[in-house]
């Protein structure tokens, strides 16, 4: 059966740098890191650092409804989202309506915030503290439900967990299923809001996330020499994603995609696996590649990781090629980060630009990329997107500049 290319058509971004594309675009630009000082959990539980998103203007494009009213943050970050990704695509939600249209998001978390609301209601007032309503909201499938219901579309919805590849397993599989004809549309992407007290205490135990907040705006610095860790935080990305023959103008094509668990025991070591199989899906060499929208957390032992990685499957040709990540500007919002990033490289490849990965100063040799503090003008067809979460997933997208 003959397989249909697939574009992106429309991007909606709600992240730390900018909400909607052209905020977005212009945030990620900046060598401005968007980190600060997170006061919300209260001193006692000693400092944090977080980048978030300031406000979700829902009441612009939905009237209120109560599944919306009282979903979970990351449920309204993907919801609007999907509204400006629409609004970029040049359509209408009536337009949408009439298509055959799935929803494919990504997000690695329950709602922690609504779960550990619950337990302290609970530990409080017994029996009478409970909010059946748990039951439905704070799961991950929520997420694509309300999505749907808010668009008011009987769409096919899915929803990937994988990790911190979540919202790249959303949009590699809803093009799949694009290309394969299932549907004419597909809405796709990730979300990801977990600055809570829980994970977050858990997360500056295990070391992902700093147990400081002075110089808040220094302390994400993907590769570079004096990183220490990377900075949780929470955003979303939401793609319309069409078939060729739309007619729609399209950011790029999605041409490839790949994905491995780690293999050997060795950190990162199932990304060479997903690269392989993206570029193989996308039937380029290495030599074909122009960019790599790097992972890269800012964490010492995943960035050298990644950067391994990188250079076994890519060789010399890895000296040539920009690489960056968009991690010292937004902090890692988990799930929805390799969406963020695939938001990036889309318009990148528009405008033939790559983002500057904020706070890189001192080279590291364990990182031999090709990095920049500053936008780098490039010529570019072919752009590289890559992602890793714990328990050892990797994902990999390839796009090509639409012509």
């Amino acid at each position: 059966m003959k397989r249909r290319r697939v574009k992106v058509t429309g991007i909606g971004p709600v992240t730390p740098a900018g909400t909607g594309r052209d905020e977005f675009w212009g945030g990620i630009l900046e060598p401005v890191s968007r980190v600060r000082p997170f006061l919300k959990l209260g001193e006692e539980w000693g400092p944090f650092v977080a980048a978030w998103v300031d406000r979700l203007p829902l009441d612009e494009h939905f009237t209120p409804f109560p599944a919306l009213r009282t979903s979970a943050r990351h449920t309204q970050m993907a919801v609007l989202g999907a509204a400006l990704a629409v609004k970029d695509a040049g359509l209408t939600f009536e337009e949408v309506r009439a298509m055959r249209i799935a929803i494919f998001t990504g997000t690695s978390l329950m709602d922690f915030g609504a779960i550990t609301r619950e337990t302290e209601s609970v530990s409080k007032n017994g029996i009478r503290g409970i909010q059946p309503k748990l039951v439905f909201i704070s799961s991950v499938a929520h997420v694509a439900a309300t999505v749907s219901e808010a668009l008011k579309v009987n769409s096919r919805n899915m929803t990937f967990q994988s990790s911190c590849c979540s919202g790249l397993d959303a949009i590699g599989h809803a093009a799949e299923a694009v290309s394969a004809g299932e549907v004419d549309l597909a809405i796709c992407g990730g979300t990801e809001a977990p600055l809570f007290k829980h994970p977050m205490l858990e997360f500056r135990a295990v070391g992902m996330t700093p147990p400081t907040d002075q110089n808040p705006q220094t302390i994400s610095r993907p590769f570079d020499l004096w990183r220490t860790t990377g900075i949780v935080s929470e955003g979303a990305c939401m793609f319309v994603i069409e078939p060729d023959e739309s007619p729609r103008r399209g950011y790029c094509d999605i041409v490839g995609y790949g994905y491995s668990n780690d293999e050997r025991g060795e950190l990162c070591d199932g990304m060479r696996s997903a690269i392989k199989l993206a570029l193989a899906d996308a039937r380029i060499s290495v030599s074909m590649v122009d960019s790599i929208s790097a992972w890269g957390p800012g964490h010492r032992l995943i960035d050298a990781a990644e950067s391994k990685q990188l250079r076994e499957v890519f060789g010399g040709e890895l000296d040539r090629i920009p690489a960056y990540s968009i991690k010292g500007s937004i902090g890692n919002p988990l799930g929805a980060a390799a969406a963020i990033q695939v938001a990036a490289a889309a318009i990148g490849l528009r405008d033939q630009v790559v983002p500057p990965t904020v706070n890189w100063k001192y080279p590291d040799p364990d990182c031999r990329l090709n990095l920049c503090a500053t936008p780098v003008a490039v010529s570019q067809n072919y752009s590289l997107v890559n992602s890793h979460g714990v328990n050892g997933t990797n994902s990999t997208l390839i796009l090509e500049r639409s012509s």
